[in-house]
């Protein structure tokens, strides 16, 4: 049989026949998308071109409010084939754009991107973009912040067994393993936080940075010229522009941002790893629907934990992208290049949405968590009566015994319980094995007390309570607003 062709496949109920980024296609939010489509874009080079108008105008030149009134009612006007063609004939996106605007504002026509170079369009609106979606960002991360953090107070005093270098340790408690994960993502949000507030605009600075054009046009008064630049970055939302710039605003700041999310994706990796290594020991898992299917076509009774999965593919992802601005950041010649145009076109965006794709999920994750109470014990009575030696001796010593004595007898129990455990397979008999033995006769009725699980917490319960208290509710205030399902944490 022939191989099919593209015109025996039927195409005709296929929603997506071009590929289409999975981030795009499969995990990012809607508002996301919209904040790095092309309306958001071409609109916002609009909105510029407006406010830019508006401020020569305040500042003397020869604009009308018939002017400024024609381009703001055409903002969302805008005719997409059309720019195509002119990007075709010109090729060169923002003239093609300049062209399309003056063709529904006949009468701003002339006086649309005066004194502009493409980058006051093209990095301001960058600028827009990559603010709005960390404030998109922001209030998610803090809303992952707060379900984990309810979920550790739900958990604070339940007992578990710590790792160090994944072999069993001391004890812990969920709740505060729990309060681990919440403190690196804490430490995200306020870097997000940190490098929002200080994002600044790149401007109104014309060709090269100069600013020369816009001198020219008010005649060399350079006051005009600075009261110019801060209205347009007053208009545009901005607290503050650069003052010393190239043809572009600095690539480090792309740099910045994007090393603010390797960082969140470190994170990510981490607590999602941890999740599905105690998914593997049974203790935890993240949420699983009735019908859904675990992971395998094949193995029906397989529960993967596919989110973390999800979430830890993701998260390499987004650590690897900062290379990328590290690198166009690294070669900008002098006032700038161009060959960071097309890559910044892919990475910028693919970072915010894979962040926001992890956001989600974690988020899901965080809100279906089902702790294994039984399996978390079981898991200590293995190991506890080791960890228990030593409380065990100083009961001995309290009662008379000889500490060197007694730390002999254990050890030596201690080695044929673990043979047993790792030759045979049996469950550990540590403690079947010193109630035994008539050394430990005077103990007896306190020996239970001694592996009681929640002797070996410590501080743990208290230290949940501290940091959500001290550290989590003040960050998390301002984000209020936001939680729809619970309100600010409370213990």
């Amino acid at each position: 049989m022939a191989a099919p062709t593209s015109r025996t496949v039927n195409v005709e109920n296929v929603e997506y026949i071009n590929y289409r980024t999975p981030l795009a296609s499969r995990y990012a939010s809607s508002e996301m998308l919209k904040n790095f489509g092309d309306v958001k874009k071409f609109s916002t080079w609009r909105q510029l071109w407006l406010y830019l108008a508006t401020a020569e105008k305040e500042l003397g030149l020869d604009i009308s409010d018939e002017q400024l009134e024609e381009m703001k009612e055409n903002i969302y006007n805008i005719d997409f084939k059309r720019a195509a063609k002119e990007e075709k004939k010109y090729r060169h996106d923002v003239m093609a754009h300049v062209h399309t605007f003056g063709a529904v504002c006949p009468k701003a026509a002339p006086i649309i991107h005066l004194g502009a170079t493409s980058c006051y369009v093209g990095d301001n609106t960058d600028l827009i973009v990559l603010r709005d979606g960390l404030e998109i960002l922001k209030p998610k991360i803090a809303s992952c912040i707060n379900e984990l953090c309810k979920f550790a107070l739900k958990n604070k005093s339940l007992p578990c067994l710590s790792y160090t270098h994944l072999q069993a340790a001391q004890v812990s408690t969920v709740g505060k393993r729990a309060c681990i994960w919440a403190q690196e993502l804490l430490m995200d949000l306020k870097n997000m936080e940190r490098i929002s507030s200080e994002l600044r605009f790149r401007g109104v600075k014309g060709t090269t940075g100069t600013q020369a054009s816009f001198l020219t046009l008010f005649e060399g008064d350079a006051s005009k010229v600075e009261k110019l630049d801060q209205r347009v970055t007053e208009l545009s939302g901005f607290k503050s522009h650069f003052i010393i710039c190239g043809q572009t605003y600095p690539r480090k700041v792309d740099v910045e941002i994007l090393s603010v999310f390797a960082s969140f994706g470190a994170t990510v990796h981490k607590i999602c790893t941890d999740i599905r290594l105690l998914a593997s020991f049974k203790e935890l898992e993240e949420p699983f629907e009735a019908e859904q299917i675990g992971g395998s076509s094949a193995m029906p009774y397989k529960r993967n934990p596919m989110r973390s999965e999800r979430c830890c593919s993701l998260a390499r992802l987004l650590i690897s992208l900062v290379q990328n601005p590290l690198q166009t950041a690294s070669v900008q010649w002098m006032e700038r290049t161009l060959d960071d145009s097309a890559n910044r076109r892919v990475v910028l965006p693919e970072a915010y949405l894979a962040a926001d794709a992890i956001i989600i999920t974690l988020q899901n994750i965080f809100e279906g968590l089902v702790v294994y109470p039984k399996v978390i014990q079981k898991r200590l009575d293995d190991e506890l009566p080791f960890m228990a030696s030593e409380n065990i001796i100083m009961a001995v010593v309290k009662v008379g015994g000889n500490r060197q004595e007694c730390h002999e007898k254990i050890r030596s129990l201690a080695i044929q319980s673990a043979h047993v455990m790792k030759h045979d397979g049996l469950p550990c008999d540590l403690m079947d094995r010193i109630k035994e033995d008539p050394y430990f006769t005077t103990i007896l009725d306190t020996l239970d007390t001694c592996v009681d699980s929640n002797s070996f917490i410590g501080m743990s319960t208290h230290q949940v309570d501290r940091f959500i208290e001290e550290e989590v509710n003040p960050v998390l205030v301002k984000y209020r607003d936001i939680f729809t399902k619970a309100q600010l944490l409370e213990i």
